[in-house]
């Protein structure tokens, strides 16, 4: 979450004035997160969330992922609910950007990752792709394997000052993993299905032990459900000095197997899987970090903490390197 776009209070009052969601009581930017203009906002009848699309997402996808958040939450997984305004309609504008109020969810996201996150957060990530196979609509992964190859173009010219030559490692990178990626259609292809994409510790909610609910499907997609687990090895499964944490990724895939087992050629492709998760952040990261928004309140993060992540699975041999 961030803000790029600044609401005024006359803005948002007017705004307001579309709903029946009480009297405004505070309002507060969110800083976190690089993609929206997210605000926490709270108002006679309780606590909501306020985002302005910007940046990768585009507006007339907004529905679908939309339309995904009430399908999970019918399916039984605990996610936010898009807001109806007066008219019936959830996305309306403000300040010149889509937007919407989308419940708030209780919780707090785990700023360290324990080994006992890592069950809840495998469990709870089987149960969405279980859910989302009855989700009909479906949206190509914008940030898949055909995006790495003309992402890294856009920051090739000045890659090399963020590290010295970072942009070759990473042609070697992408002339590894593409030419391996599975196949995502045909008898050899892997499960398919709806995915969260982006289901970083800052996107999961805690309270105690018990995982209270998942929120930001902004980058949510139909693509290779075992994808979805390797960005979530990516995210959850390294510590700080970016030694991988192989208890905790057999806690991640345990919780996930006991739900929606995985078959034997998912198991096979979690390196390159993860290869090409580690790649997709790194150069996302990449391009923020080179092309800041002036005066935008948000922290880009850094790219060489996924280029770390990154050597280290162009290095596993098999799943076995993942605690399978």
């Amino acid at each position: 979450m961030a803000v790029y776009t600044e609401v005024s209070d006359d803005a948002l009052l007017a705004f307001l004035r579309e709903y029946r969601i009480g009297e405004l009581v505070a309002f507060r930017g969110i800083a976190e997160g690089v993609e929206n203009s997210n605000f926490s906002l709270r108002t006679t009848q309780g606590d909501f969330i306020l985002t302005l699309y910007e940046k990768r997402v585009e507006q007339r996808e907004l529905p679908w992922f939309l339309g995904l958040m009430r399908h999970l939450s019918a399916q039984g997984v605990t996610c936010p609910q898009p807001v109806a305004g007066q008219d019936g309609e959830a996305l309306r504008t403000l300040c010149g950007r889509p937007a919407a109020i989308t419940s708030f969810l209780p919780g707090v996201w785990p700023r360290r990752v324990r080994v006992e996150h890592c069950r809840p957060l495998g469990g709870m990530l089987a149960r969405l792709h279980v859910a989302g196979l009855g989700y009909a609509p479906i949206r190509p992964n914008a940030l898949g394997p055909e995006s790495w190859g003309p992402l890294l173009a856009l920051s090739r010219d000045r890659a090399d000052t963020v590290q010295a030559g970072l942009a070759s490692e990473l042609d070697r990178a992408l002339a590894t993993i593409l030419p391996a990626w599975p196949a995502t259609t045909g008898p050899a292809a892997l499960p398919v299905g709806q995915i969260h994409a982006d289901l970083f510790p800052d996107n999961v909610f805690f309270l105690g032990r018990e995982l209270s609910g998942v929120i930001d499907f902004y980058f949510a997609c139909t693509d290779l459900l075992a994808y979805d687990i390797a960005v979530c090895l990516n995210a959850w499964c390294f510590e700080p000095g970016w030694e991988f944490n192989v208890t905790k990724a057999r806690a991640l895939l345990a919780g996930y197997a006991a739900i929606r087992p995985l078959t034997d050629a998912e198991s096979a492709a979690l390196p390159v899987l993860a290869q090409g998760a580690a790649i997709r952040f790194l150069l996302t990261r990449l391009f923020d970090w080179l092309h800041q928004a002036p005066g935008a309140m948000v922290t880009p993060k850094d790219p060489l903490d996924y280029l770390k992540r990154l050597r280290f699975h162009l290095a596993a041999r098999d799943a076995h390197a993942y605690g399978l």
